[in-house]
């Protein structure tokens, strides 16, 4: 139970990475309040939430309607969470985060922090995938969505902080906590591309 809590966790931090993100938020709220940017934190992380555990209890029931198999699935999450990986690893993150926030208006806790920063392809992807493997166990879906929600939690807590200090670790230590994600974040979608290939019956 508890191996599953920690893969599951692993994996919504690496993809989230509430870390990696902390700098949009500031970038995106950079000319508001101090209560303003509190009231997009809250926001961003409840709508962001929402989509990501309505998408963990049915995104698998909407798949199956577009008859798209589960080893479909997972190869194509595996794809993008790959694809995603190699974003962090090789792009400027400063260069994204001018670019979003030249590209924002007021209502920013929906986009972009909300959608895609948090409830994005990967993971939206990744939710549906991970609770793929559980389908048949609810107690084991509890554990996956009581991960997803501690994650979520803590990325509250990264950007209300944010939002009440204005403050953040050197920029140099971002980059390298987001570059050692996106290495393990390649690992995961490499694993996802296996599983799916494995599950295929020919």
């Amino acid at each position: 139970m508890f191996d599953i809590y920690l893969s599951a966790f692993a994996l919504f931090f690496v993809v989230i990475d509430p870390i990696g993100t902390a700098p949009v938020f500031l970038a995106v709220t950079k000319k508001n309040t101090v209560k303003e940017k509190a009231q997009i934190a809250i926001e961003c992380i409840v709508i962001s939430t929402v989509i990501l555990v309505f998408f963990s209890l049915i995104g698998n029931y909407i798949f199956g309607y577009l008859k798209i198999s589960f080893p479909a699935l997972g190869i194509a999450g595996g794809i993008i969470l790959f694809l995603v990986a190699l974003k962090m690893l090789f792009e400027d993150a400063d260069t994204d985060v001018d670019i979003i926030s030249e590209n924002t208006d007021n209502r920013v806790s929906i986009f972009p922090l909300a959608v895609p920063l948090l409830a994005g392809a990967a993971s939206i992807t990744s939710v549906i995938v991970i609770m793929n493997d559980f389908r048949e166990d609810v107690f084991n879906q509890v554990i996956v969505i009581a991960a997803l929600l501690t994650v979520m939690v803590i990325t509250f807590i990264v950007f209300y902080t944010l939002a009440k200090t204005g403050k953040f670790i050197n920029g140099n230590i971002t980059n390298v906590i987001s570059r050692v994600m996106a290495v393990i974040l390649s690992g995961l979608s490499i694993q996802f591309i296996i599983n799916g290939i494995q599950a295929i019956k020919f």
